[in-house]
């Protein structure tokens, strides 16, 4: 899965961002586990992409919802 811009996800809306922030999570459970468990990750800089993306949408999501777009 790519790594979404801010334009991106500007462009979704807040149920479209919930969803992807669901499987955006997931995923990094996924990896996070895989790290647990003593695996090597195929990229193991997907963690980092993965936390940065979720922020991103968080941060975005707070934006629209102040200003009343909820």
């Amino acid at each position: 899965m790519a790594i979404l811009r801010s334009d991106e996800i500007r462009d979704m809306s807040l149920d479209e961002m919930r969803s992807k922030l669901r499987e955006l999570r997931s995923e990094l459970t996924r990896e996070r586990s895989v790290a647990a468990a003593g695996g090597s990750l195929e990229n193991p800089a997907r963690i980092r992409e993965l936390r940065r993306t979720i922020a991103r949408i968080l941060t975005i999501m707070r934006e629209v919802q102040k200003k009343g777009g909820a």
